[in-house]
């Protein structure tokens, strides 16, 4: 039979456990009440996560964990990624510009105002307030507002629109590989691009994820998110899949804009924790990208990524304009007379006649 100075003790302990567990969880909590998505602020550096509490996330620290740790097997050593990355100069990623294709047609104009409504709809999710809103007038090339974001924003923004960027390629690649099964008849370079692109946003994320772990409240933010794009996105590449390209290249100005702003509120010093040179980013991106030495802070990686933001916003723009069912894709092609397109380059995409 247990004592009654025992029991006594027993029930202190637990006692002194729950405190403890509350006096943590009271610690985050203001932290996390201060993130709308339950996000996380920018990432310290990496011997300040292993050697401290976590202080960038709103989940307790006891929670800390990779998301996606590397898989120790007997002999593999290294899993390359399916579609290595072919790079850029520090001359195309600077050229990049925020810029807008007026629309031409009623699709065009139905395409462009449902991005309008999704920015609108994310601005209210992730707490921006008027002050950190760019000229309306000028809402995909105005890149200066009265108040910047903070590097906890950015990556709130930068994870919800790379878990639905990655979206669209999949359906598009996906659709057009079973309509090549069931036509028995070649896809002319298509399917290959669209899946590449789709691979190419997931490393995004992948990347983002690794300087931040999302909230429940966010997590389910992305489920429905995923689930209504998904399906929508599904029906209506079935449908018009012309518009659906006019529609993700419209969302691809939108990533370039966004990108582009954090880049100058990085050099305005407004971001002081990305402007550091000991900031390190995620190794993953430095090995998906090759980033050479010297050029491996928070503003080079951005500096990279609308880089390929900017080449999905020609890409689709470009194949909004083609014949869906027969014309060949172009940035897979050799040219008779000219060289291979460079779609970064060409905001509002190729017009038909200029690559077919």
């Amino acid at each position: 039979m247990i004592s009654t100075s025992a029991t006594t003790r027993t029930q202190a302990s637990r006692h002194a456990v729950k405190l403890a567990r509350a006096a943590a969880l009271g610690s985050h909590s203001q932290y996390a009440l201060g993130l709308r998505l339950g996000c996380c602020a920018a990432a310290a550096h990496r011997h300040q996560v292993v050697s401290s509490p976590r202080h960038f996330s709103s989940t307790p620290a006891t929670q800390l964990r990779d998301f996606f740790p590397a898989k120790d097997t007997p002999h593999i050593q290294k899993t390359a990624p399916a579609w290595p990355h072919h790079g850029y100069t520090m001359e195309e990623m600077t050229s990049v510009v925020p810029d807008h294709r007026p629309p031409r047609t009623f699709s065009d104009w139905a395409a462009w105002r449902i991005v309008r409504f999704a920015r609108f709809c994310m601005d209210k999710a992730t707490g921006m307030d008027r002050a950190q809103q760019v000229d309306k007038k000028h809402p995909t090339t105005a890149v200066v507002a009265d108040k910047p974001l903070t590097e906890a924003q950015w990556l709130t923004r930068f994870v919800f629109l790379e878990s639905i960027a990655g979206v669209p390629g999949m359906v598009g690649g996906m659709l057009r590989h079973l309509s090549s099964l069931r036509r028995m008849k070649r896809d002319n370079g298509w399917i290959e691009t669209l899946l590449e692109e789709s691979y190419n946003e997931r490393m995004h994320l992948l990347t983002f994820m690794k300087m931040c772990e999302p909230g429940w409240f966010m997590k389910l933010m992305i489920i429905g998110a995923q689930g209504v794009f998904f399906n929508g996105l599904f029906i209506a590449y079935l449908l018009h899949p012309k518009v659906v390209h006019r529609f993700v290249g419209y969302l691809e100005e939108e990533a370039v804009h966004t990108y582009t702003r954090a880049i100058h509120e990085i050099d305005e010093g407004q971001l002081p924790k990305w402007a550091d040179p000991k900031f390190r980013i995620p190794d993953i991106a430095i090995g998906y990208w090759n980033m050479p030495e010297g050029n491996r802070t928070m503003k080079d990686l951005i500096l990279y990524i609308r880089a390929d933001e900017a080449g999905h916003r020609g890409v689709n723009h470009t194949l909004g304009n083609l014949n869906q069912k027969e014309d060949p894709n172009p940035f897979v092609s050799t040219f008779k007379d000219r060289d291979v397109p460079r779609p970064s380059l060409k905001p509002a995409g190729y017009e038909r006649s200029d690559v077919i």
